[in-house]
């Protein structure tokens, strides 16, 4: 067996491990929804309180289905290519599909509003590891999650924008995940976080730091969930691919 179907294996185990517990996590949270999250995170300090890497996993997938119901309670509207996308990040086993849409119900019914799911998010992750870069990549895949029918609508940029500024991001690094989900191909320097008047060297090195800063490796070596390595390996495709586009300029 290669390294790489040894890491498969390992990696659907824990996936399997973190969904299934949701079953035990959700029986604690009443029926009318009401204080969805803490109850859920509660019973994640409690499952896994001997356990910071399982505990730390869990409580980020949580996270993302329920700010993705919140999003969508916000928006109105969940199309087929939003729930595709939202897979895409978990890899839902089949099994636990029920579980995790039961969470997602609970959260749309629940009274309370994203913005004290995303406050307590940042509470807990600061807890965890005191400023939290892993609320980024959160953010990053509410991005992916809205853009996946196409369009970013008005009320979900809002929802996001009020998002981030709870996460505590600057308006650089909110404008940065953005401008790369919305802006994409059309405006390679804005992906960058660079002006279009960059010289080429300076826009090699922001590549070069970029690159560094965001490669997998990097991430899975800070204890990055194996959840948000689909959004990593989003991400570096489109500084790659802005990178590219503004160096194919620069030669000709």
């Amino acid at each position: 067996m290669t390294d790489t179907s040894m890491l498969k294996i390992v990696t659907r185990t824990r996936e399997m491990r973190i969904l299934s517990s949701l079953n035990t996590l959700l029986q604690g949270v009443p029926a009318s929804g009401r204080a969805t999250l803490d109850a859920v995170l509660e019973g994640i300090r409690a499952l896994f309180s001997g356990d910071r890497e399982t505990r730390r996993r869990v409580a980020f997938s949580v996270a993302v289905i329920a700010l993705s119901a919140k999003m969508a309670k916000a928006d109105g509207i969940v199309t087929v290519e939003e729930v595709a996308a939202f897979q895409q990040i978990l890899e839902i086993p089949p099994e636990e599909m029920r579980n995790v849409f039961r969470l997602y119900d609970l959260a749309k019914q629940d009274i309370a509003g994203f913005e004290a799911y995303a406050a307590r998010l940042r509470g807990l992750c600061r807890d965890e590891d005191g400023d939290c870069a892993l609320l980024g990549d959160v953010l990053d895949g509410l991005f992916h999650i809205a853009k996946a029918d196409g369009l970013v609508h008005e009320r979900e940029l809002a929802f996001l924008s009020e998002v981030g500024r709870i996460f505590g991001l600057t308006d650089a690094e909110f404008a940065r995940i953005r401008d790369r989900h919305i802006r994409g191909p059309d405006d390679p320097y804005a992906v960058l976080g660079l002006e279009p008047d960059t010289a080429p060297e300076e826009a090699r090195a922001r590549y070069l730091t970029l690159v560094k800063e965001n490669h997998p490796d990097r991430l899975a070596s800070r204890g990055v969930p194996d959840e948000f390595m689909f959004i990593a390996n989003e991400r570096m495709k489109a500084i790659n691919a802005a990178y590219g586009q503004i160096a194919g300029k620069t030669a000709a």
